[in-house]
């Protein structure tokens, strides 16, 4: 790892990335299967997709450090993402011009790397496709993408497609210790459990979340975790669904919208976060699938861009019905 004055100012997302193959925290079997495809000299065109900060990225550009020296790196790869135009025009010029200028001197194939290629029109893909078929023995294309299902089937059928799944925790809880120790942040255990619950297998969140906390605040604790990331705490969790299960409408309502004014949460966190609840709670299978039932309907409500006073209102009435079936039961 770099740790030098010249890179003190970078991200720890981009300081802390992976240089090399070895480096990879994850994703064994399909590291260990384009290693094989390395070793062979038979790298097909490859297709990553997955959730973002699974390590697709790092993945492709520690093969290609692999492949050829840093002197010959700018000139045997391309790299595009999705802030380039992403039109047909960047297939027929750049991409096609790259693709069919064979080097000299050097042996081997060029690389292309798209980015975020499900962000590509269809008439990108269309043109893609033709030349990935026309110049493969002179190029070899990497898409990496978050949705499989928007990328055309003809490219999906060109490509040896892996899918990078989220990261566990065990995975992730070692890259955290190396950065907290290179960087002397003082964290704390349940520091530690919260940005990894944050995180939901995203890396990049994990180090995103560390560092901003780290400097806001002297120690990485649970509660200055959730504070940066404007995320409820546990606590104003479990007071919010009290309120809602045991005090009247009117009482919850004025509760809970004081909360959400006092610590700036939005109603969506919110859900997310008592939806987790809801399912350690021992209601009546039937109550509480009527319960979630409801809760899912004022987060589609919310995503269509509706009040958030009316959506709190709807899910405390769905509680206080729930609690009212439950008591009769």
């Amino acid at each position: 790892m770099t740790t030098g004055g010249e890179h003190r100012n970078l991200p720890w997302v981009e300081k802390y990335r992976p240089k090399e193959m070895t480096e990879l925290i994850s994703h064994q079997d399909i590291i260990s299967t384009i290693q094989r495809f390395l070793d062979e000299d038979r790298l097909p065109h490859l297709l990553f997709y997955g959730p973002p900060g699974t390590g697709k990225t790092s993945t492709i550009l520690a093969c290609a450090r692999r492949l050829y020296a840093d002197r010959e790196f700018n000139s045997m790869v391309l790299e595009l993402n999705a802030s380039d135009d992403r039109g047909i025009g960047i297939v027929r010029g750049p991409v096609l011009q790259f693709a069919s200028t064979r080097t000299i001197f050097k042996r081997g194939f060029k690389l292309v790397i798209l980015d975020e290629a499900d962000a590509m029109t269809g008439d990108a893909q269309n043109a893609l496709r033709r030349v990935m078929e026309k110049f493969t023995e002179n190029t070899r294309f990497c898409l990496i993408c978050n949705y499989l299902s928007k990328i055309i089937p003809a490219i999906q059928s060109r490509c040896t497609r892996f899918r990078f799944g989220p990261l566990g925790v065990d995975q992730m809880l070692p890259r955290l210790d190396h950065v907290i120790e290179m960087e002397k942040v003082e964290v704390t255990e349940d520091g530690k459990k919260a940005i990894l619950q944050l995180a939901n297998g995203d890396m990049r969140r994990v180090l995103n979340i560390l560092q901003s906390t780290s400097m806001a605040h002297d120690v990485v604790n649970e509660d200055n975790v959730y504070l940066v990331t404007g995320q409820p705490l546990r606590s104003d969790i479990a007071n919010i669904v009290n309120w809602m299960l045991n005090e009247d409408f009117t009482t919850a309502y004025n509760n809970i919208f004081q909360l959400k004014t006092l610590k700036g949460l939005a109603l969506q966190d919110i859900l997310t976060e008592v939806h987790l609840f809801v399912h350690r709670i021992d209601f009546p299978m039937a109550v509480k699938m009527v319960l979630l039932d409801k809760m899912a309907d004022a987060e589609y409500r919310l995503a269509a861009g509706t009040n958030e006073k009316l959506q709190l209102s709807a899910v405390i009435a769905a509680f206080q019905v729930v609690r009212n079936v439950a008591a009769q039961a």
